[in-house]
């Protein structure tokens, strides 16, 4: 069913590159300026929504084996991801049970426990309270009663998502609204991670804006990329989450029989998924995704974006050499054409240049998402789950 629908776009696409078209917006959408700086705004949307949306914690890739975990900070939560030793991802708040500090410190390793490094108490993969340091001078406690607080999480497609509230109701599935199974085309789940790297950038919507915009890609890129790409985009959504491709991509396609399309081939363009993920194909060294993980930062003007390099294989010394090149290219592209413009961008908005920003008809994937940022922070934990399609 996904491969239909994969191949539903691309003749979509082929028709709009053969009629020089593409889909538009039935009007230019304006968004206050303020929506980016302001900071009860911004406090709004990291409760609203990083607190109560399925966010992605990891590609499996980087906890591929039993014991594998790893510690980060989300959105200002700590959480700790394991995968335990029959292969099940677990999700906690990265919090002892006795004083509240982090049990693992952040970044990623194996383990058989996890011993908090301030007393000493010990927790099992499965978050359990194995054992309280010196317990007959402590005293007596239910163990079961004070194990790590758990998350919702849930490993699909190849990616961990999680949800920071231990109380959500919101059903992960039914958020996902299918893009999951549009993702499974990937093959993420026996991808190889090969490196890593975060860089800091301006306020989330500005940078998740330009993860959807192929507007600028002639212009911003002519450096990098070249100037001879286009500039046009078609959109596709399932619930919040949208694909963007250019009609451009499948002139290789038109005068093959459907039933000879790769699917690498029809899974090209820009795979978002809300709040804070982009996923974007190359092919230094073979096959390839740069999936962008972005977090707000701890203000409104700044967030941090974690940037994974993942292949299909895992490359050869050459393949190596040849990916590597890409991934650095990449970091010129983000760090400095498109995170660079976006923060002379937050700087002249917060100076009060401009009393609000505009997205033309031909950047419908801004409509979306800014309409999904705006019924997001009205909605109330009720009403979530009646918000998206399952």
């Amino acid at each position: 069913m996904s491969r239909e629908r994969l191949i539903e776009m691309t003749r979509h696409a082929i028709g709009h590159a053969q009629a020089g078209t593409i889909d538009q917006e039935p009007d230019v959408m304006k968004i206050p300026a303020a929506n980016y700086y302001d900071p009860d705004r911004f406090d709004t949307e990291v409760k609203q929504i990083f607190r109560r949306m399925p966010l992605v914690l990891a590609p499996t890739a980087e906890l591929p084996n039993p014991g594998d975990y790893k510690a980060m900070d989300a959105a200002g939560m700590p959480v700790l991801l394991c995968r335990d030793r029959d292969g099940e991802v677990r999700a906690f708040i990265n919090s002892c049970s006795h004083r509240g500090t982090a049990v693992a410190l952040d970044g990623t390793g194996n383990t058989s426990r996890f011993i908090c490094p301030y007393h000493g108490w010990t927790f099992s993969q499965q978050g359990k309270l194995l054992g309280i340091a010196s317990q007959e001078d402590f005293g007596d406690i239910d163990k079961t009663a004070y194990g790590l607080t758990p998350l919702p999480v849930k490993e699909q497609a190849g990616i961990i998502w999680g949800v920071l509230d231990p109380n959500s109701e919101l059903d992960i599935t039914r958020f996902l609204s299918g893009y999951d199974e549009m993702l499974g085309n990937f093959g993420f789940k026996s991808w190889h991670l090969f490196e890593t790297r975060t860089v800091r950038g301006p306020n989330w919507k500005i940078a998740y804006d330009g993860y959807m915009d192929l507007y600028h890609l002639p212009v911003l890129h002519r450096e990098s990329f070249g100037a001879g790409g286009s500039n046009q985009a078609l959109y596709y959504a399932w619930g919040p989450h949208q694909r963007v491709i250019s009609p451009s991509r499948y002139a290789h396609l038109v005068d093959k029989p459907e039933t000879e399309w790769p699917t690498a081939d029809l899974m090209v363009g820009v795979w978002t998924i809300f709040p804070h993920v982009s996923i974007a194909s190359f092919y230094g060294g073979g096959r390839s995704v740069m999936l962008s993980q972005l977090f707000p930062g701890e203000k409104p003007g700044e967030s941090f974006t974690t940037q994974y390099y993942l292949m299909e294989n895992e490359p050869d010394e050459d393949q190596a050499r040849e990916a590597h090149e890409q991934f650095k290219l990449l970091e010129y592209v983000v760090e400095v054409e498109d995170y660079g413009t976006g923060l002379r961008q937050q700087k002249a908005l917060e100076a009060g240049g401009r009393d609000h920003v505009l997205f033309g008809r031909n950047e419908g994937g801004g409509h979306r998402f800014h309409g999904w940022v705006d019924r997001l922070i009205d909605a109330d934990d009720k009403e979530l789950n009646g918000l998206f399609v399952g």
